[in-house]
């Protein structure tokens, strides 16, 4: 099987009461998810997170720390899926779909609608509020010492 990193983002409004979600166009019809995407090869996660955010909704983020790690075998397409959330920070842009043919929508979603859609772990019910949160770090080669 082939390994397919993912990177998601989630990002609350100003009140820290909704969450962004995109509308995604699909082979079986649209569905919501975080905006994100599939890493570059030569891509850091977090690059691979800025620029996902940035092509499906027009923003302008930083990542902030890790929400959650989780993976998935899709045995139709020969793929094993690691999927990483990022929360982040929306610190510029508009609200704009640059790829009409893959984002239906942009939208502002609250929390618990949103968490009906989140699919990344296997029960987000209670968690996007609470769920504790670990560092990202991104060490160079030439930093590790054998």
């Amino acid at each position: 099987m082939k390994r397919v990193d993912v990177t998601y983002m989630l990002l609350f409004d100003e009140l820290g009461e909704n969450v962004l979600m995109v509308k995604n166009i699909g082979e079986n019809g649209s569905y919501y998810t975080l905006p994100g995407g599939a890493v570059e090869p030569g891509e850091t996660l977090e690059e691979a997170a800025i620029r996902e955010v940035k092509e499906e909704t027009g923003l302008d983020v930083e990542v902030s720390d890790v929400f959650s790690v989780s993976e998935a075998f899709f045995e139709d397409r020969g793929h094993h899926a690691v999927f990483f959330t990022f929360r982040g920070k929306i610190t510029g842009g508009e609200i704009a779909i640059a790829m009409p043919e893959e984002i239906e929508e942009v939208t502002w979603m609250n929390v618990q609608n949103a968490e009906d859609y989140i699919h990344i772990i296997s029960n987000t019910k209670g968690l996007i509020k609470c769920n504790p949160s670990a560092p990202y770090l991104l060490r160079k080669r030439s930093d590790i010492t054998s």
